[in-house]
């Protein structure tokens, strides 16, 4: 099972830590985040946080959007790159962060979407991270893989961006941001929780039936 994406900073003040560097700040968590194996960042949350305080952090929105996507396209191409060269042995399956069966979870997910799944994974947490390494490793040909990353890069970073200038024209969201970054914490992962919750219930019923026809295996016998 994926661990949960949990961002370690609050977005609001690491942006605020990033002082004149903020646009610098954003593309390096996304760039590390999209692709360099090191989900535990809060990409999403700090690109609607970075939209809604735009105008205070002295910034624009397209600032915003082109640095993103350059992040993220860049990210990803550097996670392809690695499964093409390494692939499964940078995994162990006792490893702290790089653990084999996140590496399954997110060939499962590619096995399942394809190069869509380059789209569809970069809105949920932890898979964004892995499935471009899974794409590497699966030896999705590199001009394929950079058309549907470009596309979703693209199309994630536009989606947050575009949320947080939405949320940022609300009184109430623009005054509890912090409330704000949990709940998009929440709503990303909840694709994990489901697909994880799914598993266990599969695995289960799996050992439910194996014990079962152990139990008739011995009867008969």
């Amino acid at each position: 099972m994926l661990p949960l994406a949990i961002p370690l900073f609050d977005a609001s003040s690491l942006l605020h830590s990033f002082g004149p560097w903020v646009l610098l700040g954003i593309g390096i968590v996304v760039f590390v985040e999209s692709g360099v194996l090191f989900p535990f960042l809060p990409g999403d949350s700090l690109l609607v946080t970075a939209a809604i305080l735009a105008t205070p952090l002295g910034i624009a929105p397209w600032q915003i959007i082109a640095v993103g996507i350059l992040a993220a396209v860049a990210g990803d191409q550097v996670g392809y790159w690695l499964g093409r060269e390494f692939g499964r042995r940078l995994f162990r399956d006792d490893a702290r962060l790089l653990k084999t069966s996140h590496l399954r979870e997110a060939e499962a997910f590619f096995t399942k979407y394809g190069a869509l799944s380059l789209v569809l994974g970069r809105f949920v947490p932890v898979v964004r991270t892995y499935v471009p390494l899974a794409a590497g490793t699966a030896d999705l040909h590199w001009r394929r893989f950079t058309l549907w990353n470009v596309v979703g890069a693209a199309t994630w970073v536009v989606v947050m961006t575009m949320v947080g200038l939405l949320l940022g024209g609300i009184s109430f969201v623009a005054d509890h941001i912090d409330v704000l970054a949990i709940v998009i914490v929440v709503v990303s992962v909840l694709p994990v929780l489901i697909g994880a919750l799914r598993t266990r219930q599969k695995r289960r019923a799996a050992a439910r039936r194996e014990r079962a026809s152990r139990d008739e295996q011995r009867v008969i016998g």
